[in-house]
């Protein structure tokens, strides 16, 4: 593998759905950068966090199709043509997948498997990257959690998610498609949701932060793990032009750290301080505790390990956001 993945996009054709959201923005800024030809796929929906100010900038050196990946074969040109299909379209709030199962169900299965089968018939040798999650996990019965863990997920969204993962690695291995999964964990940085904690409470503190209010935490002694987007861009990139990638999972994770100690980097950083309250009862039968990744896998085998850390990531988070909150919010 190249030390720096990106020079191999040089001139590549380049498919990333959900192209308009979080990681697909900043995975598309970086290839783009690279000299990759570069489509985005996107359908826009309000409460997921895409955006076309996301890619503000970059508008006349990426194309964009604004269609449903569940709308009838409406990518297949674009997939014919594509060298590299970065799959990161999703519904990623486990709380509005509790709330409406059939919808998660519809863009976390359905879509994904149209998807497949339309990359199958068209490209069946197209490298393929999806982006899957932790919550696939669940309650770990052990730390850190490796990928042999069981999955046993809590929630509709992990259920659909390990459903997802089953039809990637399953046209791996039966029509031969060259799939990698990576199983992210706590991602944060530019562009990703701050309106609402619907896709990361981090998301919200930074809004609240930045706007003078003191942010919620509920607990405060749960430990996660958290990764920069910048990191994460780079972990897809590895995974997509490493032969060794195909077929495997991965997990990405960084050092375990409790939510007071993130609160206590956003106060240092911002001013604005928080106050603890208890873990809502709701919440607590898809709460999983405590997590965080054993990502030795992805270390040996891709060379990958998080770069920036969580005090640079959250600094240069809350940097972005004071230039353009207006936009998010």
């Amino acid at each position: 593998m190249p030390e720096d993945p990106l020079s191999t996009f040089r001139g590549a054709r380049v498919l990333i759905t959900g192209g308009l959201g979080f990681i697909g923005s900043n995975l598309a800024r970086a290839l783009s950068g690279a000299g990759a030809r570069v489509h985005l796929v996107d359908c826009l929906v309000p409460s997921h966090g895409g955006s076309l100010f996301n890619i503000e900038g970059l508008t006349d050196h990426v194309d964009v199709t604004l269609r449903d990946l569940r709308d009838g074969d409406v990518i297949t040109d674009l997939l014919r043509a594509a060298q590299f299909v970065f799959n990161l379209a999703g519904q990623r709030s486990h709380w509005d997948s509790m709330t409406d199962p059939q919808m998660d169900l519809d863009i976390n299965c359905s879509a994904q498997l149209h998807l497949l089968e339309n990359i199958r018939r068209t490209n069946p040798r197209v490298k393929v990257v999806f982006a899957s999650t932790r919550q696939v996990y669940g309650i770990p019965k052990y730390l850190p959690v490796d990928e042999d863990h069981p999955t046993r997920p809590v929630d509709i969204n992990g259920i659909h998610k390990v459903a997802s993962e089953c039809y990637h690695s399953l046209y791996a291995r039966v029509h031969g498609l060259p799939c990698t999964i990576l199983r992210l964990t706590n991602t944060i940085g530019p562009r990703m949701r701050i309106k609402d904690a619907r896709q990361t409470f981090a998301g919200l503190w930074t809004r609240q932060a930045i706007e003078g209010q003191p942010f919620e935490i509920w607990g405060g002694t749960q430990v996660r793990d958290f990764n920069f987007v910048d990191d994460v861009v780079d972990a897809l990139l590895r995974a997509a032009v490493s032969e060794l990638s195909r077929g495997k999972i991965y997990n990405l994770g960084a050092a375990p750290t409790t939510l007071l100690e993130l609160a206590d980097i956003v106060r240092d950083i911002t001013g604005c301080d928080y106050v603890v309250k208890a873990f809502p009862e709701a919440r607590k039968p898809t709460d999983i505790g405590d997590y965080y990744a054993n990502f030795n896998r992805i270390r040996v085998d891709l060379g990958w390990e998080p770069r920036t850390s969580l005090r640079e990531a959250i600094m240069r988070t809350i940097e972005y956001y004071k230039k353009h909150l207006h936009r998010y919010v």
